[in-house]
């Protein structure tokens, strides 16, 4: 009886993920802000920028992009994977991937969006090396590779562990 009760809260206080994921629904508004107030800044400057400032501008736009998409993708596959299912009509759009993302699947598409990031940030870098230190770029360097062999090896761990 205690058991079973107890097996039943556990249960239940998934439930206490749902207001995570729907704060992760107001940081992607405050992320899409943040988006066009960029491309608002840009816009009335851009016959007077460099091509170097404004290629870096526009990293700075995929960057945005890729955190907003990471955050959609944990949001709704943390969801239906942890709390529960989403129900959407046949009728309605439905993204094709939803209900197909498992927590190992996502752990991996959130590494490589990480890596992705990073690798835009250090290409961010690259392009302004002039003005840093080269033992800063170094670290730079170091901590993306080790973004990129952490994502090999969860990979990998994850292959070894379907077979």
């Amino acid at each position: 009886m205690l058991e079973k009760s107890i097996e039943n809260l556990l249960y239940k206080g998934r439930w206490i993920l749902a207001p995570i994921y729907l704060g992760l629904s107001l940081a992607l508004l405050a992320l899409g802000i943040k988006f066009f107030q960029e491309v608002f800044h840009i816009l009335p400057s851009i016959f007077g920028i460099k091509e170097s400032d404004l290629v870096l501008q526009i990293l700075t736009l995929l960057d945005v992009a890729l955190v907003g998409g990471l955050i959609v993708m944990v949001m709704f596959s943390g969801y239906e994977n942890f709390v529960s299912r989403i129900d959407i009509a046949d009728d309605k759009e439905k993204l094709s991937w939803l209900g197909k993302l498992d927590a190992g699947s996502l752990k991996q598409k959130v590494a490589a969006s990480i890596v992705a990031i990073s690798s835009i940030h250090l290409l961010k870098k690259f392009m302004d090396a002039q003005q840093i230190d080269n033992e800063k770029l170094m670290w730079y360097v170091i901590i993306h590779l080790t973004f990129v062999a952490s994502a090999m090896g969860m990979a990998f761990v994850d292959r070894m562990n379907k077979h």
